[in-house]
């Protein structure tokens, strides 16, 4: 069973309620007046948004890993609206990204890997797999 068999957005949305029952990921207060990055313009207007990066985070470790805040934000980032002028891609932000992933460090669910980035735990990877399944049976039955 592969994460990669599952639709994304559902595992993401039921990742992203599991990860908003650990104490240990809460939102920092500025994370309400950030933006993601500098290609965007405007704040997120989802009220969960943090969760629901955490799990993209989390499913794109479990994917990618070993693997950086580097890759990460080239990941997250995206065009960048200059106007008349052609656009041009920006990274996504990564102060953001660092603290969701400390977060995840203190919740046992991602360890740091010298020189190469961060790697999920056992425990990360039972999380998400367990999850993958349940999606699959559910949409087999």
């Amino acid at each position: 069973m592969s994460v990669k068999e599952v639709p994304t957005n559902a595992l993401i949305k039921r990742l992203s309620e599991e990860l908003g029952k650990l104490e240990e990921l809460t939102p920092p207060q500025w994370s309400h007046f950030v933006k993601t990055g500098a290609h965007k313009e405007r704040l997120p207007e989802q009220p969960d948004w943090w969760h629901v990066r955490a799990a993209s985070l989390l499913r794109r470790v479990y994917i990618d890993s070993p693997v950086g805040i580097s890759r990460l934000r080239s990941h997250y980032g995206g065009r960048q609206n200059r106007g008349q002028a052609p656009e041009h891609f920006r990274k996504g932000g990564g102060k953001i990204l660092r603290t969701i992933l400390q977060q995840l460090e203190q919740a046992g669910l991602v360890r740091k890997v010298e020189r190469s980035g961060r790697k999920l735990t056992p425990r990360g990877a039972t999380m998400i797999d367990n999850l993958a399944k349940q999606i699959k049976a559910e949409r087999e039955a």
